[in-house]
């Protein structure tokens, strides 16, 4: 963080600060942060990596680098790369533009702090984040299709029903759960949207494993995900989500709870925010940021016709993977989940 206000006259050279002790993530965080973002880029020839004789032998012959191998996306067991992974590997990698192809990248700007100014490292998970964003923009080629849904029928009846809700299975019922369950249906209906990347291979996954982006009280983020979401009810879903989002704020998350996301989801609302273009948790291929619910005057169709009502209004946002995901499929993928919140039955049991 830079404090670009600078005093006249005022010529003492820039301050650096090491990062707030309070503010440096615990090694369980470490992990739990390395765990939930999937790794594109190597950690170096120190991996740890199991290979088996079969895909070294192939590496070998194949002249793929220690720092190749442990770049390669595996589809096996604990992640491991099958023969399969690397057979694929070097395919997508003879169709690879050369070197002389590729136009530099140009490198980044050096930033020459002015006198006064403070500037502060980013502790270690702040900088992973940093890392898998910019990864992830230079993998995917990033698209963000917007809607906005009136969510005014949909709110009354969480109103309505939430203390019974609470009453009856012990837990609040915020909007996220009803959020997840219109995603559910919509990867269900379109299960192209429930895929991982590897190279040239798209990898339909059989569970429906929900991220959800959330922010931690040092201002870093980590993605709890609720595990075979698609065979919870709504108390169920509610019970998770509450579970995983007191964990993560508490920092009692286990490595296991940020694994796995097929799809995820951010409430920039939780912040005021209108909308936001999210940035797709690499392998995954899309995500979906749900804006704040404001009241604003909105004309409402009726069998008398139209008219100007007060309605609770809310975008969302749906970034997605062109590299695999079509305008056509994320903007129908986003509609349907539209559809489901905006057409919100009054008379839905709990």
């Amino acid at each position: 963080m830079i404090n670009t206000e600078e005093a006249e006259g005022n010529t003492s050279q820039p301050t650096v600060t090491a990062p707030s002790t309070e503010s440096q993530p615990i090694e369980i965080l470490e992990k739990e942060i390395t765990a939930q973002i999937q790794q594109i880029v190597p950690e170096g020839p120190s991996s740890s990596r199991f290979y088996s004789p079969l895909v070294l032998t192939i590496a070998e012959k194949e002249n793929i680098s220690k720092t190749e191998l442990d770049a390669i996306p595996g589809t096996g067991m604990d992640q491991r790369v099958t023969k399969q992974d690397i057979l694929a590997y070097v395919e997508s990698r003879k169709s690879a533009p050369q070197p002389s192809e590729v136009k530099p990248s140009k490198p980044a700007e050096v930033v020459i702090p002015s006198a006064g100014d403070t500037i502060v490292e980013m502790d270690r998970m702040r900088r992973m984040i940093a890392d898998r964003m910019v990864e992830s923009k230079r993998t995917a080629p990033h698209v963000t299709s917007f809607v906005e849904c009136d969510v005014t029928v949909l709110s009354k009846w969480r109103d309505q029903v939430k203390k019974k809700f609470e009453a009856e299975t012990g837990e609040k019922l915020t909007f996220t759960p009803l959020l997840v369950e219109a995603i559910i249906k919509a990867l269900k209906k379109y299960p192209d949207m429930n895929v991982q990347v590897n190279g040239y291979q798209v990898i339909q996954k059989k569970n429906i494993n929900i991220g959800m982006a959330t922010a931690l009280p040092d201002g870093n983020l980590i993605v709890p995900v609720i595990k075979n979401a698609d065979q919870l009810s709504l108390s169920g879903l509610a019970k998770a989500i509450n579970d995983l989002a007191y964990r993560a704020r508490n920092k009692k998350l286990r490595p296991e709870d940020t694994q796995g996301a097929t799809y995820t989801i951010s409430n920039v609302g939780t912040f005021g925010n209108l909308m936001g273009t999210p940035i797709i948790p690499q392998p995954q291929v899309a995500i979906l940021a749900i804006g704040a619910i404001v009241k604003k005057p909105a004309v409402i169709e009726t069998k008398d016709g139209d008219m100007i009502g007060i309605r609770q209004m809310m975008f969302m946002s749906h970034s997605y993977d062109h590299r695999v995901v079509d305008g056509s499929l994320g903007g129908m993928f986003l509609k349907h989940v539209h559809d489901y919140l905006q057409n919100w039955d009054m008379n839905t049991e709990i």
